[in-house]
């Protein structure tokens, strides 16, 4: 699976790791994804939502 969040579709980042002697190496910076039962129109669905979408309500949590 893609580590993208299904509502915002925002995915890895990169970038360089830069140590004290600034040598840089290539890194990513994952989403904090969580897997949440959502109310999508019409039914449940289990999907993957990233924690800035969960906390600005974008997400309709099923009970």
């Amino acid at each position: 699976m893609s580590r993208v969040c299904e509502i915002c579709k925002r995915g890895p980042q990169s970038g360089n790791n830069v140590s004290h002697s600034e040598r840089k190496t290539r890194r990513k910076w994952h989403m904090n994804l969580q897997s949440v039962k959502a109310q999508v129109p019409g039914r449940r669905k289990k999907i993957k939502v990233c924690t800035r979408c969960l906390k600005s309500g974008k997400v309709l949590k099923a009970v």
